[in-house]
């Protein structure tokens, strides 16, 4: 008896057992269920990912602002220039002519000026004596005037000597007129102010800045790339020679799909990994606009979906993330870098667009503000020159 009744102990143990590791592993299952659940409401339900994100910065074209031959190159490609370092020399011969010529403009216009004056002064005294010249012919004729009624003298006298006062008016009326004239050309101002100082002043400006020019400098600090000129080409106006990127103000434009995009905000947190440095290095970033459209509608040949043949294509719009700076001084980015980025979406209180004009300029430089400044002090040193010692 009981060895028949060995078994069935035997199998109930086992199917304990079993159920057991089945619960076991349902519970386990379960766990993992809830726990990623948990991990996808609180972790991955709060930030958006994508690696289609490229590094971006500005990308300075030095270009020419006055024709010219060139017979120097100061930088070449790989290069970091300073603000206001020259990059390009060009032949100074014709703006040095220029120059020379609008500098005896200017000179000789100040001395016109201070003859205009003089001669004004001269007019005012030829009135003086005009007027006295009138006063003496008026009293020869008002003595003779009285004597023709007595036949004391002759008629002709008498008017020989209205004729005289006429003269005299007349001569006083040109006088007034000719001192009018040449006061007109200078009061009310100095020499360095009259009209015709202030044009040769601004002719002498302009050729001064045009030679000044034919050293083409930096107007930003950064790394010289693409150096297309060379010496001896004769370069116009706007024509590009070289670019500069400063890499110490880049930015992240991560292109995320259009379903990412419902809880993307201005001003949220971003970590950003280069491929160039892996996850060794991990940049801190923040969100700081979203592109007004998709990359398709900006591209050269935008989409035709409203063809017969049309297949839906999930857009994806660009997402500008700044970085830190410090950052990028210790571990430097180049433009073109592809990154993989990851936006905290937990704060969803923030503006989708950008509301208002920026309050500062986005860039700006004053390199060539300066030449304005030299080129003024040059003129006023010429102007100075030719007044008189006593002005």
């Amino acid at each position: 008896m009981s060895d028949s009744s060995s078994p069935t102990v035997n199998d109930s143990a086992g199917n304990g057992k079993r159920r057991a590791i089945l619960a076991i592993i349902a519970i386990v299952f379960v766990l993992i269920g809830v726990a990623w659940y948990l991990l996808w409401m609180f972790v991955f339900s709060q930030r958006e990912t994508t690696d289609d994100a490229y590094v971006n910065g500005n990308q300075v074209v030095v270009s020419a602002q006055v024709p010219g031959t060139v017979v120097a190159i100061l930088a070449d490609d790989t290069q970091r220039v300073e603000t206001g370092q020259a990059l390009v020399k060009l032949d100074p011969t014709d703006a040095q002519v220029a120059l020379a010529k609008a500098k005896s403009a200017l000179a000789g216009a100040v001395r016109q000026v201070r003859q205009q004056t003089a001669s004004a002064s001269q007019f005012d005294a030829a009135i003086a004596a005009r007027k006295i010249d009138l006063a003496r012919a008026q009293a020869d004729l008002k003595r003779r005037a009285p004597l023709l009624a007595d036949k004391a003298i002759a008629p002709e006298e008498v008017a020989h000597a209205r004729e005289a006062v006429d003269n005299a008016q007349a001569a006083l009326d040109l006088a007034q007129r000719q001192s009018a004239a040449s006061h007109a050309l200078v009061d009310g101002v100095d020499v360095a102010e009259n009209p015709s100082v202030m044009q040769a002043k601004a002719a002498f400006r302009e050729a001064w800045i045009n030679a000044e020019r034919n050293a083409i400098v930096a107007p930003t600090s950064g790394f010289v790339a693409q150096r297309s000129v060379q010496v001896g080409n004769r370069v116009q106006p706007g024509q590009p020679l070289l670019t500069i990127i400063p890499l110490h103000n880049l930015w992240i434009d991560a292109n995320f799909k259009e379903s990412q995009l419902a809880n993307v905000r201005i001003g949220q947190p971003a970590k950003i990994e280069s491929d160039l440095y892996g996850g060794k290095v991990e940049y801190d970033g923040k969100v700081v606009g979203l592109g007004a459209g998709t990359g398709s509608a900006f591209a050269l040949l935008p989409p035709q979906n409203a063809s017969g043949n049309w297949i839906k294509v999930v857009q994806r719009v660009p997402v500008r993330i700044s970085i830190d700076e410090k950052q990028l001084d210790q571990h430097p980015l180049r433009i073109g870098l592809s990154t993989a980025v990851k936006v905290d979406t937990h704060k969803r209180d923030g503006r989708m667009l950008a509301e208002g004009g920026a309050s500062a300029p986005v860039a700006q430089t004053d390199v060539f503000a300066r030449d304005f400044a030299k080129a003024e002090a040059e003129a006023d040193a010429v102007i100075a020159a030719n007044l008189p010692a006593t002005h």
